[in-house]
């Protein structure tokens, strides 16, 4: 019952982190990024669609991303929804056939509130992994009367031993956006 309960918060906390790292990459660095568009959501006849459904999106150069719609009716919707995404500042060109989307060059001051948003993420990530403890933590307590109280220890201390180390992830993705963004 113990194991089942540690190997099912691992697991969720498997599952956080990589979305805190998903999260980090929506950020802009210097380069243009595919995975910045990852959360754009386009109106395509009515409904929200995810970008990465309505085209194809690569980087040419490394201030330029290409936006080829599989359906050329949502290429106004698909610049649109680029154009109101916000953290961005960027103004995409249609041309007809695709949307090419110049990355401004990052400033000083950008790349601090930069840094801060992603510390606030990263933030975010772990309160969310301590919310998961928290709960494991309850469900280990609620086992107080079918099992040894050494057993309880320990798995208490096996719990925090797992939550350091996704914390200890968190940290380590973290300084690397980091580290990206204050890159020149």
């Amino acid at each position: 019952m113990i194991a089942e309960i540690l190997a099912d918060t691992s697991g969720r906390m498997d599952r956080a982190v990589e979305a805190a790292k998903d999260d980090f990459a929506t950020v802009r660095t210097g380069r243009a990024n595919p995975q910045l568009f990852q959360k754009v959501m386009v109106d395509y006849y009515g409904s929200p669609t995810p970008l990465s459904q309505l085209a194809s999106l690569n980087a040419p150069e490394a201030r330029m991303l290409v936006v080829t719609p599989y359906d050329k009716s949502a290429l106004k919707a698909i610049e649109q929804a680029i154009r109101d995404m916000p953290n961005l500042g960027v103004n995409p060109t249609n041309d007809g056939n695709l949307v090419r989307v110049t990355m401004p060059e990052l400033t000083a001051d950008r790349r601090k509130e930069y840094v801060k948003l992603v510390r606030t993420k990263g933030e975010d990530a772990k309160v969310h992994l301590r919310g998961i403890r928290r709960k494991a933590k309850d469900e280990l307590d609620a086992l107080k009367n079918e099992v040894g109280e050494d057993d309880l220890v320990r798995a208490e201390k096996e719990l925090d031993a797992i939550t350091r180390a996704h914390v200890d992830e968190i940290d380590e993705a973290l300084k690397r956006k980091e580290a990206e963004l204050l890159e020149v």
